[in-house]
């Protein structure tokens, strides 16, 4: 089949390597044109990822990870309260991406053109673009992530996630900025502290090169913090005064704001935490959501990945869900005579467990919402 898929991220790349293999012609077409490397952390790897690494042929990039040996809980004054031996392993989202980037044949990845919508007849579809471009398909798939603009087209007029009830500030620090009293009691480990409605987390992840040698890593840190809808307004609008629907990007938040921040962590945070965050020149932040979509297909069109189902980040699910969404699509497609009977199985296979992760998010962050 032709096939196009709206969203470039790591979702997206998922699906196009097990369908291009099973070969059918697939685009993905991404509205960033500038490339997304660069923008992802560290992620904690569930089975779907091994086993998507293992079918790309891939499954060397397990061992290119940061290790965390154990989890410790802070206290106001910086004493580790609690510990826990639970070795953890961080990958690096940006090698992931690069590899599967680099996996897709020449034309296959189009960076620059934003699909705003799709349109279907009994036997094809069309893609449409905002520079007014027009691409028919056989199948349309949206991985198109958390602001979907395909999701309405299947779950309906407002099918948009729900926010939570509190954002995630976070910081990705260069290992040698790291000043050494804090490097000294947070890195090699998950580190927490938490206060009512509030959390800080943060662990050591590979560089922006994937690198994993001492001191070419990076510290990743996240504070989450409630705010109410109204005040969520202004957390979400950039030092040029515009609003944003779901995050701030490294750069774009307000230098006062960014003030505001490293104070609030200097009063309220363990000193290791605070010099963590006051260690970040370019902060950013995202708004924490749910979503769960009621159905994921509609004639031509399949949601995969955030824009079938939004779970809380607590849940280290994200990428891992992707993956599970791309390998039920494959079987789906490769074990069904026809498209209409193969979607209908792909719906039946990842509805309960998207409905389950997000729900798991939901119990997890409780306590913050």
């Amino acid at each position: 089949m032709r096939i196009i898929i709206a969203g470039g991220s790591v979702g997206g790349l998922f699906v196009s390597e097990l369908l291009r293999r099973d070969g059918h012609d697939v685009t993905l077409l991404e509205r960033s044109a500038l490339g997304l490397e660069g923008r992802g952390a560290g992620l904690v790897a569930q089975s779907e990822v091994f086993d998507m690494l293992r079918e790309a042929g891939v499954a060397h990039l397990a061992t290119f990870g940061v290790v965390a040996r154990e989890r410790i809980h802070l206290d106001r004054a910086g004493a580790i309260v609690h510990r826990q031996a639970t070795p953890q392993t961080q990958l690096s989202w940006d090698r992931l991406f690069r590899t599967f980037r680099e996996r897709v044949p020449e034309g296959g990845y189009v960076g620059g053109r934003a699909v705003t919508g799709v349109t279907q007849e009994a036997r094809r579809a069309r893609v449409h673009l905002a520079d007014g471009g027009v691409e028919e398909a056989d199948l349309v798939i949206a991985a198109d992530g958390l602001g979907s603009t395909l999701r309405e087209a299947v779950a309906g007029p407002g099918a948009q996630p729900a926010y939570a009830g509190y954002v995630a500030w976070r910081g990705l620090v260069p290992e040698a900025a790291m000043p050494p009293e804090a490097a000294a009691t947070l890195f090699e480990r998950f580190a927490f502290h938490d206060m009512p409605g509030s959390q800080a987390l943060g662990y050591l992840v590979p560089g922006a090169d994937g690198a994993i040698e001492r001191g070419r890593r990076r510290y990743n840190w996240v504070w989450y913090r409630r705010y109410t809808p109204e005040e969520l307004a202004g957390v979400l609008t950039d030092a040029e005064g515009q609003r944003h629907d779901f995050s701030l990007a490294p750069g774009q938040m307000a230098p006062a704001a960014a003030d505001a921040l490293r104070a609030d962590a200097a009063r309220l945070l363990p000193p290791a935490f605070a010099a963590a965050v006051a260690a970040e020149p370019r902060p950013f932040v995202q708004a924490i959501f749910d979503y769960e979509a009621p159905r994921l297909v509609a004639g031509r069109l399949a949601l995969t990945g955030d824009a079938a189902f939004v779970a809380r980040p607590h849940t280290a699910m994200g990428v891992a869900k992707a993956a599970g969404d791309a390998f039920a699509l494959r079987d789906a497609l490769a074990g069904q005579p026809d498209l209409a009977g193969a979607l209908a199985a792909y719906e039946r296979a990842r509805l309960p467990h998207g409905r389950a992760v997000v729900e798991y998010g939901r119990r997890l962050g409780a306590f913050l919402g």
